[in-house]
């Protein structure tokens, strides 16, 4: 990740910061491989510094994908990472909970390597300032539109499609797809949700580009 791009986001999320003491939510946004995952963890750091109680924290609305077996038993095992494989009202749950900021929340996180969801993962403090939320539908309309609400600022993150969709490729084979696997599940499957994900970019409150 460029460093300009952590600096953008980051000039962004500093008024917010400095207007009064209540929590922010800022929310990452963009297609899969745009690189939200790694910008959220560095802004997370950025703003957490060294201080001992985390002053800034990312949580992926990946925590929100609907297990294997329910995934199955919906036909969509195929189509996984779309919108409907989440669990989008439990999403807006989880964020009100963290709005409110009077309680210790456990946000869930997914796992790469199960391929599954995993509850109470991440312990988000009462204290933690800011909230890095991450996520593809965080822009979506129908039951994802209480999620803007919900939030401060909603930053769009997009990359060149081409080293976006290397990214993805290389992604995949690394859960030990063949490379013509890899490609098929990538077209196929991330990159439909990419076209529905680039039609919630005006939605954005920022829009940052990831140059290539």
């Amino acid at each position: 990740m460029r460093p300009e791009l952590l600096d953008q986001a980051a000039a962004h999320i500093e008024p917010l910061l400095s207007t009064d003491a209540r929590r922010v939510l800022v929310g990452l946004a963009g297609a899969p491989g745009a690189g939200k995952t790694t910008l959220s963890e560095a802004l997370a750091r950025r703003f957490r510094g060294d201080r001992p109680e985390p002053a800034a924290i990312a949580i992926p609305m990946d925590g929100f994908h609907l297990s294997q077996t329910e995934l199955h038993r919906l036909g969509l095992s195929h189509r996984k990472g779309a919108p409907e494989t989440f669990d989008p009202g439990g999403f807006v749950h989880l964020l009100r909970r963290l709005r409110a900021a009077d309680e210790l929340v456990y946000a869930p996180m997914y796992s790469r390597v199960v391929h599954e969801s995993i509850g109470s993962a991440i312990p988000v403090l009462p204290g933690t300032r800011l909230l890095i939320i991450e996520g593809n539908y965080l822009l979506l309309d129908g039951a994802w539109r209480p999620v803007r609400d919900l939030l401060d600022l909603t930053i769009y993150v997009e990359a060149p499609e081409g080293q976006r969709v290397a990214g993805l490729i290389r992604r995949q084979r690394s859960f030990g797809l063949a490379d013509a696997a890899a490609r098929d599940w990538v077209e196929r499957s991330d990159e439909a949700n990419a076209r529905v994900i680039e039609g919630t970019r005006a939605n954005a409150d920022v829009i940052l580009s990831r140059a290539g």
